[in-house]
């Protein structure tokens, strides 16, 4: 058995991720903050599937909670081998109409809430001398869009972080890697307007835009031992967008 703990995995990539690892045989522990309906369906239907797992409810932004959602999981199967950090927010604005707030809580939760799981993910996986940690980025870390700087930053750290961890965790035997996804098919790109979408389609030279399942597929490559000598990398999966 393989544990997988997914943050943010009540709907969108999270949940399609949560579902890949389950296919892969991994027991998956669907982290969420609100939306406790949410993640219940998620985990029906992986166990609908001939899957395991658990729901567990989490701010990832919280140091404490962090620390008590890791000691559970541990206690309850004995091992966490994979960490996706997913669990974000998005808060688009230009500069000058900036709402402190929300720089604030972009990057307690899409920063520091990275940092937090993957340190006290990282004890456990220490112990053990294995592991893989996934962190979720953007093609917003590379590629300049208006009116993103705010979540262009956060993601561009978590870049960072996602190769400097790598150096420091790899002697134990902890992989550390990143995926960068462009415009994918979740809830937000779907309540855009058909011209928006053309607009950005335009830039996209594959002409259409991603599925979560696809970022989930190579989600599951980073945490499989076939790809075990992968680490330090930001895989992006944009369409060809930031060429």
């Amino acid at each position: 058995m393989k544990v997988a703990i997914v943050t943010g995995a009540s709907r969108g990539i999270g949940r399609a991720c949560a579902e890949r690892l389950a296919k892969d045989g991994f027991t998956v522990v669907i982290n969420y903050s609100r939306s406790a309906d949410e993640a219940q369906k998620a985990l029906d239907g992986i166990i609908a599937a001939g899957g395991d797992g658990m729901i567990y409810q989490a701010d990832v932004s919280d140091l404490a909670q962090v620390k008590q959602m890791i000691r559970d999981v541990d206690k309850k199967y004995g091992q966490i081998d994979v960490l996706v950090n997913n669990a974000g927010i998005v808060k688009d604005n230009f500069l000058l109409m900036l709402d402190m707030k929300d720089l604030d809580r972009t990057f307690d939760l899409n920063v520091k809430g990275y940092f937090y799981c993957a340190q006290q993910a990282g004890l456990k996986m220490f112990r053990r001398k294995q592991g893989s940690i996934i962190n979720m980025s953007s093609v917003s870390g590379e590629l300049a869009l208006a009116g993103q700087s705010v979540y262009s930053a956060a993601k561009g750290a978590v870049n960072s972080m996602t190769r400097v961890l790598a150096k420091e965790m790899g002697a134990k035997g902890i992989r550390v890697n990143a995926v960068a996804p462009g415009f994918i098919e979740t809830e937000m790109i779907n309540a855009l307007s058909d011209e928006k979408k053309e607009e950005y389609l335009k830039d996209i030279p594959l002409h259409r835009f991603g599925k979560a399942e696809e970022v989930a597929a190579v989600v599951s490559m980073l945490a499989s031992d076939e790809f075990s000598y992968i680490t330090g990398q930001v895989i992006t999966l944009d369409g060809g967008i930031s060429l």
